[in-house]
């Protein structure tokens, strides 16, 4: 389990979010503790990628508070909220073709101190290190999510926000994945995920929170879990 539990990463307080006129996020309230798994759940449509779009401020418009280590981040520029030290990586992976994997790995700019050297992102990612000269066209849709995972881990980010990273792959790369996350809590990173694979979320988070129509309507802890099986039934078709 996390070691710093308790301790605040990130507290969102009454968000509203708009794509133009379209008001998305009514009023949502969340926090994650440094070093914690948190898991969002729901429908399509539920607002759960919309939340971590208005983590980094990718969205038309927000509202409310969003506070990062202490930080209000609400009214901040994309680039300056990476540099609180927050990675996203989005249902779309941004794998360039023409690079080697190795050459993804070292394209983006270290944005925050601490970020993880080539070496110690190939332990994590042994994969990555067999495939590091292949282009990306070459790479499996599993080591494409890997190395967009590990692309933010150079970054510096201490928090990542991953979207769907489970969709569309076969069950071994999942459990590879599921692998990586266990790792990454392990070495103190916290995590926030959007993810439809129930199966593959729920053993991984320490929290987990039920959005619908742009609110959180259900919070529990992963001991809760089997308690609440029922209601996850009704809103989810789990």
């Amino acid at each position: 389990m996390a070691t710093n539990q308790g301790v605040e990463f990130l507290r969102i307080t009454d968000l509203h979010s708009f794509y133009g006129e379209s008001h998305i996020l009514h009023g949502v309230d969340l926090t994650v503790n440094k070093g914690e798994v948190v898991t969002l759940l729901g429908r399509n449509g539920a607002g759960r990628t919309t939340t971590l779009k208005s983590i980094m401020g990718l969205v038309g418009r927000r509202t409310g508070s969003i506070m990062i280590n202490g930080r209000e981040a609400v009214g901040m520029a994309t680039h300056d909220i990476a540099r609180l030290g927050i990675g996203y990586c989005p249902e779309e992976r941004g794998i360039f073709a023409s690079l080697s994997c190795e050459e993804n790995l070292l394209l983006p700019p270290q944005i925050a101190s601490g970020g993880m050297s080539i070496d110690e992102i190939y332990s994590i990612f042994p994969n990555l290190k067999e495939r590091r000269n292949s282009p990306g066209t070459r790479l499996s849709g599993g080591e494409q999510q890997m190395l967009a995972v590990a692309r933010i881990l150079r970054t510096g980010a201490k928090m990542l926000l991953l979207d769907e990273i489970s969709e569309g792959l076969a069950p071994v790369i999942v459990q590879a994945l599921a692998r990586m996350i266990r790792t990454l809590r392990e070495k103190g990173f916290t995590v926030v995920m959007v993810e439809q694979n129930f199966r593959f979320a729920a053993p991984l988070a320490d929290r987990f929170y039920v959005m619908e129509h742009g609110r959180i309507v259900e919070a529990f802890a992963a001991s809760e879990l089997q308690s609440k099986m029922g209601m996850l039934h009704e809103y989810l078709g789990v």
